[in-house]
């Protein structure tokens, strides 16, 4: 059953993220009313939870498509949690606004509290201000009653640092700690845009990261052997992506197939999905969140 699902609509991105490991490869983005097909497909096949991810979600059509999208799965289809993750630099307030009201929860990638390791990695543009813009959408999110979310990648030029303060003064409802993941085709081998080794940790130095934040409460720790198999990530063209092999080797789309037989060839880990904490209370009508 595909309960929660990563929906990747698009490949592209605006920033540069030396360890990305779902990279630019195509421009492709399907219509939006054949993506709302296959949305559909999966509420029918029993989803109760879409996340939507990049590339940057934000990017296209200027938040309008994404918005979209999400106005209709809490809309039309109903479904109890409707999520984004974004790296937070194109989302203006007129978004809230408009679509607020449909989104479950807002994920923000943040790597790091020190803006010159964010530039190391890759996760800027020109003189914006990564953190700042952080501090920003924390306040949008509480405004519009937006659950709020961190997603860091622990990695060589962060593993060091101590994000205590910081993430306790955001408070987060979840900080998503995911230990930097090497993908063949994606961030590295061959055929790769990015070279993710030099960015690549050992599994001692991120349980040191995680024993020094082990008293964040929402701290959710993501090892690579959690990471790899527990996701059912969907493509630009709906297609599920089975890693299981250490790279990302697509199904047929769940659009000319269908999803049951499309999501036989996910290598989904349904019992590891559980094990890292996969289902958790992700309606904000039931987080009983204080705004």
């Amino acid at each position: 059953t595909p309960t929660s699902v990563n929906y990747h609509f698009t490949r592209q991105c605006n920033y540069k993220c030396g360890f990305c490991f779902h990279t630019a490869k195509t421009s492709f983005v399907l219509p939006l009313e054949e993506a709302k097909r296959g949305l559909a497909m999966l509420k029918e096949a029993g989803m109760e939870k879409i996340n939507f991810s990049g590339g940057e979600p934000f990017l296209q059509d200027r938040g309008e498509f994404v918005g979209k999208l999400v106005q209709f799965c809490k809309q039309e289809l109903e479904l109890p949690s409707v999520s984004i993750v974004s790296n937070g630099s194109l989302i203006r307030e007129r978004w809230f606004k408009k679509y607020g009201e449909y989104l479950d929860i807002l994920a923000i990638s943040c790597d790091s509290f020190d803006e010159d390791v964010n530039v190391l990695i890759g996760r800027g543009q020109g003189k914006k201000n990564h953190v700042e813009n952080l501090h920003k959408l924390r306040q949008w999110c509480r405004e519009y009653a937006v659950a709020f979310k961190i997603n860091s990648v622990i990695n060589r030029f962060n593993v060091e640092e101590d994000m205590n303060e910081q993430i306790k003064a955001l408070n987060p409802v979840r900080w998503k700690v995911f230990q930097c993941l090497l993908i063949e085709g994606e961030n590295s081998g061959e055929d790769a845009l990015r070279e993710a080794e030099k960015f690549v940790i050992s599994d001692e130095e991120f349980e040191q990261f995680l024993d020094r934040h082990k008293d964040v409460p929402c701290l959710v720790p993501e090892s690579n052997q959690k990471m790899r198999d527990s996701y059912l990530i969907l493509d630009e063209y709906m297609r599920f992506l089975n890693c299981t092999n250490g790279r990302k080797e697509p199904s047929k789309s769940i659009l000319d197939v269908g999803v049951e037989a499309a999501i036989k060839f996910s290598g989904f880990d349904e019992k590891m999905f559980l094990t890292r904490g996969g289902k958790y209370v992700w309606s904000k009508a039931d987080m009983k969140l204080d705004w």
